[in-house]
């Protein structure tokens, strides 16, 4: 089964009466009333990054990846903790070393907080972070409505071309996987949008699995489906120009997740205000699709107006 099955079939009856768990199916549990925001997340080796060769890198990932969480559902990130389980090959002192020295930047960056955790002996090397803010409100998923617009932060597919680089998959110049490689480590996770995306959002989520994948889970729950445009979906210069080159197709680049970009639905009446955020902020912002009637089947339009049945292309956890 699946990791959605096994939560919906074993997990989630545990936390019928506990409303704050919303159902388990969103990204964080949220007391309203102590407004208190919380997000957990696993990284294992070899599934979420892969090797350990630069660890100031990895913690650097997990650390933007698991804060992402919070920031999707527009809540600033105050607190983490962080466990990590591995053995004397992993945590030796030059690499502690650089995890502290990483995670000092990062801190000072997002105005975040080391706040406790836990250490302990495995043969394989893994990271549990949770994440912790204060919030009266979030953008919950399944809040979706009826013709809103769907909305995507930044640019897609650049992280997915630089683990393919690591993988030795593809090959390109120095400088262009540079590029890829820094967009796979670093994700320019929106912590400038935050603030803002309360005002506009009607749902949301964080592109962690993959742009269908994802937008599938943010409206699960709801009798609708939705049209996305390939055309509109953003890129950076570096994915267009690699694409050409190699003869990519879009669609199989942009939905393979790892961007942590925020994906949102908005009424059509704040496409203003979206531009006017986006331009106040430096934060890009593209409108992709629709959200439409559950009665007609979810697609995608590619570029040269062809209708391609949405299919699910990015990564499920699978046991």
């Amino acid at each position: 089964m699946h990791e959605f099955e096994l939560v919906n079939n074993f997990f989630s009856k545990l936390s019928k009466y506990n409303r704050f768990a919303i159902g388990l199916n969103d990204d964080v549990f949220f007391d309203k009333k102590r407004k208190i925001v919380i997000s957990v997340d696993t990284y294992n080796i070899n599934t979420h990054f892969v090797n350990f060769k630069s660890p100031d890198l990895v913690i650097k990932k997990i650390l933007r990846s698991s804060i992402s969480d919070l920031i999707c559902k527009g809540v600033k990130p105050k607190f983490y903790f962080i466990s990590g389980s591995g053995n004397k090959k992993n945590f030796t002192k030059k690499n502690l070393l650089k995890i502290s020295k990483s995670l000092k930047k990062e801190q000072k960056k997002y105005d975040i907080n080391l706040s406790g955790g836990d250490t302990t002996f495995s043969s394989k090397l893994s990271f549990t972070i949770t994440s912790l803010g204060y919030s009266s409100d979030i953008v919950y998923r399944n809040r979706s409505r009826l013709n809103d617009d769907i909305y995507v932060t930044g640019n897609l597919g650049d992280s997915f071309i630089g683990l393919q680089i690591l993988k030795s998959k593809i090959k390109i110049n120095k400088k262009m996987s540079n590029f890829f490689i820094k967009k796979y480590y670093e994700p320019d996770i929106q912590f400038k949008f935050i603030k803002n995306l309360l005002k506009i959002a009607n749902t949301s989520i964080d592109i962690s699995d993959g742009l269908i994948d994802d937008l599938k889970k943010m409206i699960n729950r709801q009798n609708f489906s939705f049209h996305i445009f390939e055309e509109k979906i953003p890129l950076s210069k570096n994915l267009k120009q690699l694409i050409k080159i190699k003869k990519f197709k879009k669609i199989n680049i942009i939905s393979k997740g790892d961007d942590y970009q925020i994906l949102f639905t908005a009424s059509p009446i704040k496409s203003r205000i979206i531009k006017k955020i986006s331009k106040n902020t430096g934060v890009k912002i593209t409108k992709i699709g629709k959200i439409i009637s559950g009665k007609n089947r979810s697609k995608i339009i590619s570029i040269k107006n062809k209708q391609i049945e949405a299919k699910n292309k990015g990564y499920i956890h699978r046991f």
